[in-house]
C-alpha cells in the first residue's frame, strides 16, 4: 500500500488486525474486513516478549516451536528404532521425516543464523537475555522472530525505517520466496520494486488497486489519468455540441423531434468523471547561493572518527557541486562522520579542512535544534528575527505550515513535520554545503520526490547519508561507502557503484578459485554479472513493448478520428469495420500488457 502521510494507510493496518475497529462504512454503502478461514496474521506490535530472561536465541527458536517438536519425536522414534523395529514405528517415522521436510527442518537452522547476521547481531549477541539490548534491539528481535515465524499473512508497516542498506537487501530476498501473503506500508520505492506485483494506492479518501510492482503502478496510473482525462474532455465537447443543437432547435416545430433526440442521447450517455489531479501537494523552495564556495570544497586525509576507540579511517576530497552519498551499515561511523565534521564530535587522528567562503548547514535525523517548547512560529522566528511577520509566513507555507497550523507547538509534529520545519530554517539560512543525516526519514513518496528534485536543482555541495537507495540513486554523483572491509570513495552514481561492487566480487571470487574473472562470468550462471546482464535485456525489452503499445494506441486514435468523419455516420459496415480493428488492436495491447507485467515482476 502506498500514499501520502495521513491518508489511512496505517489506520487500514490496524482495521485488517482489529476488525471490530472499522464495522460499517459512514455513507450509505457498508462495509467489512472478510478473512477466508482463520488466517494467522503476523504485525509487529503484537510480538511481545513473555520473558525478558530468555536469552536471544531462546526467544528467535519460538519461531521454529513446531519444527523443535516434530525433531524431537523423530529422535525418540530413532531411539525406539535402535531397540525395535516393525512397521508401525517405520510407517510414522518416514512421515515424520516428510513432514519434517516439508516445514524446512533441515534449513531452520541456517536460515535463522543468516538472519541474525544480517540484522546485524553477533554470536555473542545470542546468548545475550532479551533485558540486556536496547530499545531499538529489541524491535529488531520482535522484527526478527516475527519474520521467521511466517505467519499466513504478513503485515509490515514501513519495514525498512531505520535498516541499513545489508540489511534491506536481505529483507528483500527473504520476502521475495516467502510462501505466503504479505502486506506492506512502505515509502520506500526500490523495495516496493523489488517485493511487490500488487499495489494499492490510498488517495483522495479512496482506494485503487494496481498490478505490477511500484514502477508499474507509476506508468499505469499516469497512462489512466491520461486517458479518463482525454475521454472526459471529448464527451464533454459532445455534450456541448449536442446541446448546443437541441437548444438552437428545441422551439422550431420542423426541428422539436430533433432537438429532443439530442437531448436523449445526452440523457443515456455513461458520464465519465473528471479525473481528480495527482496530489502532488507538497514542500518547495526557491533556493540561491548568495555565496559561491571555492572549487575545494572539503578534503579529509586519514581521519579517524569515533568515540572510545576508532570506528573508521576516511579519506576522501569533495569539489564544489558535488553531491556525496555516504552509506553502509548501521553502527559503522556514518553518522559519526557528520558530527565529527561539523565539529559536535572531537577527531581521533588525521585531518579534515574546508575550503573558502564555505557556508555549511547541517540536518542532524534526531532534529535536536528543534526547540519544543515553542510553536512553529516561534521557533522560526527565533533563527530569524529580522524577518516581518508576512515573510515568516511565506517561508513556512512553503514547507506547507499555513493558517493556524503556525501555532501548533513543535511538541506535537508528527516526524514528517518535523523534518520539514528543520529544512526550511536550514535552506533560509542559504547554505552553499549541506550535511544531512537521513533526511528522508518520516517522510511520504511524494515528499522524497519534491526533495529529490529541490537537492538535483541546488547549486551547492552536497554530503548526506541515506539508506534509501532510490533517493541516494537520483541525488548522489559519489559515493561514500562504508564497507566491512574499510570506507571505499567512489566516483559515479549508486547503480555504478553497486555495478563496480559486483565485479570486485567476482574478481576476488575468481582468484581465490584461480580461475580468470571472464571465465568465472561464463561458469557461474547465477553470479552477479549475468543476473544484471539478464536485468537489462529484460528492460531493453520492455522500452520495446512500451513503444510498441504506444504506436497501437496511437493507431486506435486515428482509426477514432476516422468513425467521426460525416460520411462514416451512415456507412454502418465502415464503421462496424473500423470498430472491429479497433478491437484488434485493444486486444494485442492487451496480450502486450500482460507480456510487459512479466517483465517488470520480480
Amino acid at each position: 500500500m502506498c500514499g501520502k502521510n495521513g491518508s489511512g494507510k496505517t489506520t487500514l493496518v490496524k482495521a485488517i488486525l482489529e476488525n471490530e475497529m472499522l464495522e460499517e462504512g459512514i455513507g450509505e454503502e457498508k462495509f467489512g474486513i472478510y478473512k477466508q478461514g482463520a488466517p494467522v496474521i503476523g504485525h509487529l506490535k503484537q510480538i511481545e516478549f513473555e520473558d525478558s530472561n530468555q536469552t536471544f536465541l531462546q526467544e528467535i527458536l519460538k519461531a521454529y516451536e513446531d519444527i523443535i517438536n516434530l525433531e524431537k519425536k523423530i529422535n525418540n522414534l530413532q531411539e525406539q528404532l535402535q531397540q525395535e523395529t516393525n512397521d508401525k514405528l517405520i510407517k510414522e517415522y518416514t512421515e515424520k521425516l516428510e513432514r519434517y521436510e516439508q516445514q524446512g527442518g533441515y534449513t531452520y537452522q541456517k536460515e535463522y543464523e543468516t538472519a541474525i547476521k544480517k540484522f546485524g547481531f553477533t554470536e555473542e549477541d545470542k546468548n545475550k537475555k532479551i533485558n540486556e539490548f536496547s530499545g531499538g534491539q529489541k524491535t529488531k528481535i520482535a522484527f526478527l522472530k516475527l519474520l521467521l515465524s511466517k505467519p499466513d499473512i504478513l503485515l509490515l508497516d514501513e519495514p525498512t525505517n531505520h535498516l541499513d542498506i545489508t540489511t534491506i537487501e536481505w529483507l528483500e530476498s527473504y520476502l521475495k520466496n516467502y510462501p505466503k501473503a504479505i502486506v506492506i506500508v512502505s515509502h520506500d520505492r526500490m523495495f516496493l520494486d523489488k517485493i511487490v506485483n500488487k499495489v494499492y494506492e490510498i488517495e483522495y479518501a479512496a482506494i485503487t488497486q494496481y498490478t505490477g510492482n511500484y514502477t508499474s503502478f507509476e506508468k499505469q496510473k499516469r497512462v489512466n489519468y491520461e486517458k479518463q482525462l482525454k475521454d472526459y474532455e471529448y464527451q464533454q465537447k459532445e455534450i456541448k455540441r449536442l446541446q448546443a443543437i437541441a437548444d438552437r432547435f428545441r422551439y422550431k416545430p420542423s426541428k422539436a423531434k430533433m432537438a429532443l433526440s439530442k437531448l436523449k442521447k445526452i440523457e443515456q450517455m455513461t458520464i465519465i468523471e473528471e479525473p481528480n489531479q495527482y496530489d502532488l501537494k507538497t514542500f518547495h523552495t526557491n533556493f540561491t547561493l548568495p555565496v559561491e564556495s571555492g572549487k575545494l570544497v572539503l578534503a579529509a586525509k586519514k581521519l579517524e572518527i569515533g568515540y572510545d576507540k576508532p570506528l573508521a579511517k576516511v579519506s576522501f576530497e569533495l569539489y564544489k557541486g558535488q553531491k556525496l552519498a555516504i552509506i553502509g551499515e548501521n553502527g559503522k561511523g556514518k553518522s559519526t562522520l557528520l558530527k565529527t565534521l561539523i565539529g559536535q564530535i572531537p577527531k581521533i587522528n588525521g585531518e579534515y579542512e574546508y575550503g573558502y567562503h564555505v557556508r555549511k548547514e547541517y540536518f542532524d535525523q534526531q532534529m535536536d535544534s528543534l526547540d519544543k517548547t515553542m510553536t512553529i512560529f516561534d521557533d522560526f522566528y527565533k533563527e530569524f528575527p529580522t524577518l516581518t511577520t508576512t515573510e515568516v509566513r511565506k517561508s513556512l507555507g512553503a514547507f506547507l505550515f499555513s493558517g493556524e497550523e503556525v501555532f501548533k507547538e513543535v511538541k506535537v509534529l508528527s516526524g514528517g513535520e518535523k523534518v520539514r520545519l528543520q529544512l526550511c530554517k536550514i535552506f533560509k539560512k542559504e547554505p552553499n554545503l549541506l550535511l544531512l543525516d537521513e533526511p528522508t526519514n518520516h517522510m511520504d513518496i511524494v515528499g522524497k520526490e519534491s526533495l529529490e528534485n529541490i537537492l538535483q536543482a541546488y547549486k551547492g555541495t552536497l554530503v548526506f547519508v541515506s539508506h534509501d537507495r532510490y533517493f541516494v540513486n537520483k541525488v548522489a554523483d559519489c559515493i561514500l561507502a562504508f564497507e566491512p572491509e574499510g570506507v571505499v570513495y567512489f566516483n559515479g552514481s549508486y547503480e555504478e557503484y553497486v555495478r563496480s561492487k559486483e565485479e570486485r566480487q567476482i574478481k576476488e571470487i575468481a582468484e581465490a578459485e584461480g580461475q580468470k574473472p571472464n571465465e568465472m562470468k561464463k561458469k557461474n550462471p547465477n553470479n552477479l554479472y549475468l543476473q544484471n546482464k539478464e536485468k537489462a535485456r529484460k528492460q531493453n525489452k520492455s522500452k520495446k513493448i512500451e513503444k510498441e503499445i504506444e504506436e497501437k494506441e496511437e493507431q486506435i486514435k486515428i482509426l477514432k478520428l476516422e468513425m467521426q468523419n460525416e460520411e462514416m455516420v451512415t456507412d454502418y459496415i465502415k464503421l462496424k469495420d473500423l470498430q472491429d480493428k479497433i478491437q484488434e488492436i485493444e486486444n494485442e495491447i492487451e496480450l502486450k500488457m500482460l507480456e510487459w507485467e512479466a517483465l517488470n515482476v520480480d
